[in-house]
């Protein structure tokens, strides 16, 4: 099949729209672009779609690469017959093309090829078949001796049929498969305690004693035990029902009856019979078991990275879009104690304007005079926010604000506790110290702190993805893979929202479509010396920025109050014509244009289409016309934490309390309720329905009210819930106040009483095991 047509059937799209996008795509248009100006071409193809499109497109090509190095090293052995071709032509994967390939892949030489060499081949085909019956194995290897290269006697001749035998099971494409596939959907993954870990290896102790079907294991428990496993406190062993547990004199396991049903020896008796079935046991457990168990943990791992990957990905797509304070003069605080409170105040277009460092916590104590400090910077630069980290000493610094604000109160003057993940790696980063260098090191942590209540998107992209720590086993799945999807996130953040060309950092802007990182330093470069762009055009007179570039840029960059209104909007360059056209048959000016949203509701979106802009494109260009360059983030919103509760100890089951959440994995969401120590809301407990994926109820950044339900002061864990008609039961678990109706229960429930009436271990308590990721 073409490889168009398959990435088509798999995305449940028409094959012309694959066409298109991959021809922009090979043409060096940047998924964004295609995903916003080129509608008509791809069918409307959204950026998901065409990220998933790119990475398929990807991994196909490889595949036809390697197909076509398959085909040509088996035909130069003269060995590619008709039906192999079609086989491999066929294969759909790399996993069923190397199974094709294995029997003719050059190899070293093994014990069957010196068999083979030795003539015994054809004695292994005599005892295949069925002429064989009733004879005497011992006494047709006489036949086949062979002193002179190792084969004296019968039974080096029989071991050596042995030998052929099992590699020619192994090499059997199909046979190979079907076993995989069985292990996968039978297999069950055990875990157990490497003898004399109690101690060292105490935080796995929910995975001591552990099994559950692999092909169930969810993302986060599979890397926990890969984890286990590194760390050498885990054995991890792979068992297939029906395969061990038997006489392996009389029955055969169920991977070794499907050799023998594919080699039709399963019915045969006699000494050839008991030879030969004694081989397949040999096949399966010497040749085939080591292997396919290392196939399934790989497969395990793969799709458990995969999801980790992914949800790290939405958690940093929900930051990075989380709602922006907007232009407000801000001081950012980065708590400590022994080391001070370190201040940074920015103005309302982010620049840095003064920064100090106060002492107000043990051992310096400077309570007042810490004040006095804070109330002078509020006054003298009218500070409208006060972000602080929420690190060592947060709420401490929180309730020192708190006293500032009643000590000196300010009109509209609010604290808000921000996440300061990566601000320290920004600190140190070559990024910070070309932007600060005179800078001390611990103070431009406070700017970031600062900034990023703000503009999150604008100051969370200095950082690297990896280091805003909003994902799980994060430093456990491909680094490889994990950069890439999360800088494809971010490159879509970012062009999504739009960056002001002059005011944007040149990080930010080489996170702009088309723009590269030399590239953006040349924008910044360019706006320093010449001072603020006033039309996009001028983009052009910026070194090395072609018209290639400028295409692919210039719709996702914005230039207020410039020469020309639509230069602050999302309308492309390239389009302006059609709003020319628009102008034209309106009898308006632009002026009266933009924003009348009632007289752009009247216009017909076919009225002004071409043989270049269709109906998609004039259709966006008018409702950015109505709000152009609208922001696609919602509403700031601020979370409120309960006065005197500041750590784990002040909590008491059945509190409600507001926090904002700051994870979202598989098994929950963690939320900050300001006790440095996040909670955690369990899936089972976000809401009164079943909810399958966390993230259709809560994302990071959300503000949300949760009830109390555990408190643990000796492993530092907060259990929470969203319900808040839950009571907190006896034994630590959430119980709901009413009835569950019978309806309402949910899948997970029954798969554990399944579970539970087979007589399987059950995975670890799903609140004790999530709570772990917390050490991790």
């Amino acid at each position: 099949m073409n490889i168009l047509q398959r990435i088509a059937d798999d995305l449940s799209v028409k094959f012309s729209q694959v066409e298109a996008a991959v021809g922009l795509l090979d043409d060096g248009a940047t998924v964004p672009f295609v995903a916003r100006y080129r509608k008509e071409a791809t069918g409307g193809l959204d950026d998901t779609q065409l990220r998933t499109l790119e990475e398929r497109l990807g991994y196909l090509r490889e595949l036809e690469e390697r197909r076509t190095t398959v085909l040509g090293s088996i035909a130069d052995q003269g060995k590619l017959t008709d039906d192999l071709k079609k086989a491999i032509l066929d294969a759909d994967t790399k996993t069923r093309l190397e199974d094709l390939y294995l029997p003719y892949k050059p190899k070293r030489r093994t014990k069957a090829q010196i068999a083979r060499e030795a003539g015994i081949e054809p004695l292994l085909d005599r005892l295949l078949s069925d002429d064989s019956a009733g004879s005497d194995p011992q006494a047709l290897a006489d036949g086949y001796l062979n002193a002179e290269q190792g084969f004296a006697d019968a039974k080096a001749v029989l071991d050596g049929a042995r030998q052929i035998f099992m590699e020619r099971a192994a090499e059997q494409a199909d046979l190979v498969g079907r076993l995989r596939e069985h292990v996968w959907e039978h297999g069950v993954l055990q875990s157990r305690m490497v003898d004399g870990q109690e101690q060292a290896g105490a935080k796995y102790a929910d995975y001591f004693d552990y099994q559950e079907p692999i092909k169930g294991v969810p993302s986060h428990r599979a890397l926990a035990l890969f984890r286990g496993r590194k760390e050498q406190a885990l054995r991890l062993k792979l068992w297939v029902p029906g395969q061990d547990d038997k006489d392996a004199q009389q029955v055969l396991g169920a991977c070794e009856a499907m050799i023998a049903r594919h080699f039709g020896i399963e019915a045969r008796g006699g000494q050839v019979g008991a030879w030969l079935l004694e081989s397949v046991r040999w096949s399966w457990s010497v040749k085939l078991a080591m292997h396919i168990e290392l196939e399934s943990m790989s497969r395990l791992r793969e799709r458990a990275e995969e999801e980790a990957i992914r949800v790290f990905g939405e958690n940093l797509r929900d930051l990075l879009l989380a709602a922006p304070a907007g232009p407000r003069a801000t001081m950012g605080l980065d708590p400590g104690l022994r080391t001070g409170v370190k201040v940074a105040v920015v103005d309302a277009t982010g620049k840095l304007v003064a920064t100090d460092t106060i002492y107000p916590h043990a051992p310096r104590n400077q309570w007042d005079q810490a004040i006095a400090t804070l109330a002078a910077l509020v006054a003298e630069h009218r500070v409208e926010l006060i972000s602080i980290g929420n690190g060592t000493a947060s709420r401490e610094t929180d309730r020192l604000v708190a006293d500032l604000i009643k000590r000196h109160p300010q009109p509209g003057l609010r604290s808000l506790v921000v996440s300061e993940a990566g601000a320290s790696v920004y600190s140190a980063s070559e990024t910070a110290a070309r932007e600060f260098p005179q800078l001390d090191v611990s103070l431009r942590g406070a700017v970031s702190i600062a900034r990023r209540l703000q503009d999150p998107l604008a100051e969370l992209v200095k950082i690297e993805p990896k280091s805003i720590g909003v994902g799980q086993y994060q430093h456990d799945v491909s680094q490889v893979r994990l950069a890439r999807t999360l800088d494809a996130v971010v490159e879509d953040c970012v062009n999504a929202v739009g960056v002001d060309v002059n005011t944007a950092s040149a990080p930010l802007l080489a996170r702009v479509a088309g723009l590269s990182a030399a590239l953006a330093d040349n924008v910044v470069g360019w706006r320093d010396q010449h001072g603020a762009f006033q039309s996009r055009d001028q983009l052009l007179a910026v070194p090395r920025l072609g018209p290639k570039a400028f295409q692919q840029a210039a719709g996702f960059l914005r230039i207020a109050n410039g020469s020309n209104p639509l230069d602050a909007s999302a309308v492309h360059p390239e389009a302006y014509p059609v709003v020319e056209r628009i102008l034209a048959a309106s009898g308006r000016d632009m002026g009266r244009i933009i924003g009348d949203r009632a007289f752009l509701h009247t216009l017909a979106a076919n009225d002004f289409t071409d043989e270049r802009f269709g109906e998609p494109t004039v259709r966006d260009i008018i409702a950015e016309l109505e709000k152009p360059g609208r922001d696609p983030r919602p509403e700031f919103r601020t979370a409120s934490f309960k006065e005197g509760i500041e750590q784990l100890s002040d909590l008491e089951p059945g509190m409600v309390l507001e926090g904002v959440v700051t994870n979202v994995t598989n098994f929950g969401a963690f939320v900050d309720i300001g006790v440095h120590q996040d909670g955690l809301v369990h899936v089972s407990a976000l809401a009164e329905k079943f909810v399958k994926d966390p993230r259709e109820v809560v994302k990071a950044g959300d503000v949300v009210k949760v009830k109390v339900m555990t408190v643990d002061l000796r492993r530092k864990r907060a259990g929470l819930s969203m319900r808040l008609t839950d009571v907190p039961g006896e034994d630590g678990r959430p119980r709901r106040s009413e009835p569950r109706l019978a309806r309402g229960k949910s899948n997970q429930g029954r798969s554990a009483r399944k579970d539970a009436a087979k007589g399987a271990a059950q995975p670890p308590t799903a609140m004790a095991e999530a709570f772990a990721r917390l050490k991790r």
